[in-house]
């Protein structure tokens, strides 16, 4: 029986759609099947939180990687804030992009984003899905929040040019997102797809005028939403979409670097096609490196190739945008290969360190109500603390947060924010389990006017306790749920809050 060979063009042009993959994986070592994909030409690796047990163990997976093939891209989600992947387990020792934004230190801001550089170099990653561009109009937006530098286009262009120079001096490449915005929106587009009623004109006003400022400043790449813009193009979302990739992305705003994409996994992408139609339409849109998800197969990434060989053969995607998208991806892991080598003896602060300086700025972003500072004075650090929890969206994921991050991380019970009694109230818990917190009463949550559960219970402990309410998300405007509003619940957040509920280092207002 004679076995058909595959014929030289095939193989090549296989070849260079396995360049435009970065899928991820499960465990903490790099699997077999992955390895081989590498030696074959796979074009990177996106890393997870999930993949990650410290600093050490990171770096030996980077190190096989590279071993397997020296011009792969490993990626990570490193907001430096809330969105953590080097601190999954522990929560991030950076503010985070709300408070940054709101600070509006260009230096500082350049600063941290280098500090995340250079840890990021240390543990092997070349490309960071950083900074967070969007501009969070929407105080009600579930996805965006305080990733986002702010509600003001201009805070978030200065911003986000200075983290992408402050991140790329370190010798790893940012990767601005979501284009063309993902602010504007009340939808997660990890659960389904967002539809955002905004002009060209308004675009061209608003949300693109921070992408055009990490351009002018280098982003080596840029991702993609998946979100519906109906008066620019009815038919796909950003990511699958010609004249949003193609005309302004590359055409308008003059980008030619990589384009990525979000998770091709998300609801907003695959939903309703799959992941495979999924990859054949963002090639087909001038995609470059395709994001595939978090926990894939090497089944599954046999049936993404087979279906843009497909595409190809019938005709819907041109070989030569293929080999145009690897071609990108190569030159990109060219250059922050060289980038890395003139970078290895940058200095680096201890990882994971929380710098008592960081603390002292973070608390000047912090929105402190009269009556907030009033109750602090009055109550001394000692009262009942009811955390709220509600669920993390999926770009966040179940990191550790606020001051509950910072006591766990430091196991610390001497300060009095730790010693008091604490109840952990969720969504469908008993409404009287808040009133089991005797007065005073502090209060932590998240984005607590989003979550009617949360409103409920605030409201009720107002009317039996002397309550204080802290909100480490994105408050609304009026504040009627954040007295104290924190624009961020990372680790160093957190510990900036026990220090100023402490009256430490001169904090308390």
């Amino acid at each position: 029986m004679s076995v058909t060979q595959p014929s030289p063009t095939d193989t090549a042009l296989r070849r260079s759609i396995a360049a435009t993959l970065l899928p991820g994986f499960l465990g903490t070592t790099l699997p077999a099947w992955l390895e081989e994909r590498l030696r074959n030409g796979l074009g990177g690796v996106c890393v997870f939180g999930q993949n990650v047990e410290s600093v050490a163990q990171l770096r030996e997976l980077t190190d096989a990687i590279y071993a397997a093939n020296p011009d792969a891209i490993v990626a990570i989600d490193e907001e430096g804030g809330d969105v953590t992947r080097l601190y999954y387990e522990t929560g991030s020792p950076f503010p985070g992009n709300a408070v940054l934004g709101r600070l509006g230190d260009d230096a500082y801001t350049e600063g941290i984003a280098r500090r995340v550089g250079e840890e990021l170099h240390a543990a092997g990653v070349n490309l960071d899905f950083a900074p967070d561009v969007d501009i969070n109009s929407n105080a009600d937006n579930p996805v965006i929040g305080v990733r986002s530098f702010g509600s003001l286009p201009a805070v978030v262009a200065e911003q986000g040019a200075a983290w992408t120079r402050g991140l790329q001096s370190a010798g790893v490449a940012v990767c601005a997102k979501h284009f063309p915005g993902h602010g504007d929106t009340a939808a997660d587009s990890h659960l389904e797809l967002p539809v955002v009623e905004l002009t060209l004109e308004e675009l061209r006003e608003r949300e693109l005028e921070p992408f055009r400022a990490v351009i002018d400043a280098g982003a080596r790449t840029v991702m993609t939403s998946h979100i519906l813009l109906p008066r620019i193009d009815p038919d796909l979302p950003a990511t699958f979409s010609r004249t949003i990739v193609e005309g302004l992305l590359r055409g308008e705003l003059g980008f030619g670097g990589v384009v990525v994409t979000d998770a091709l996994d998300m609801h907003g992408a695959s939903g309703e096609r799959g992941i495979p139609e999924a990859a054949v339409l963002a090639l087909a849109a001038g995609c470059d490196l395709l994001c595939i998800g978090t926990e894939n197969t090497d089944a599954q990434l046999a049936e993404i190739e087979d279906a843009v060989v497909a595409a190809v053969v019938e005709g819907r995607v041109a070989a030569t945008r293929i080999e145009e998208a690897a071609g990108r991806v190569l030159a990109l892991a060219e250059a922050v290969r060289a980038d890395g080598a003139a970078h290895e003896s940058a200095s680096r602060a201890r990882a994971g360190f929380i710098d008592p300086a960081d603390v002292r700025r973070a608390v000047e972003a912090f929105d402190i109500s009269e009556r907030a500072a009033s109750w602090l004075r009055a109550h001394h650090g000692r009262y009942s603390v009811v955390r709220v929890d509600t669920v993390a969206n999926i770009a966040i994921g179940e990191a550790p947060w606020g001051p509950f991050a910072e006591v766990a991380a430091e196991a610390d019970e001497t300060s009095a924010f730790a010693a008091n009694p604490l109840v952990v109230f969720t969504e469908g818990d008993h409404p009287d389990l808040v009133l089991a917190a005797q007065s005073p009463v502090l209060v932590v949550g998240k984005d607590n006017h989003r979550h009617a559960f949360a409103r409920a219970a605030i409201d009720r402990l107002r009317a039996e306790r002397d309550v204080l309410v802290v909100d480490m998300g994105w408050p609304s405007d009026d504040r009627r749920y954040a007295d104290i509003a924190t624009f961020g619940a990372s680790r160093l957040v957190g510990r900036t809050l026990i220090e100023l509920l402490d009256g430490e280092q001169g904090l308390t207002p």
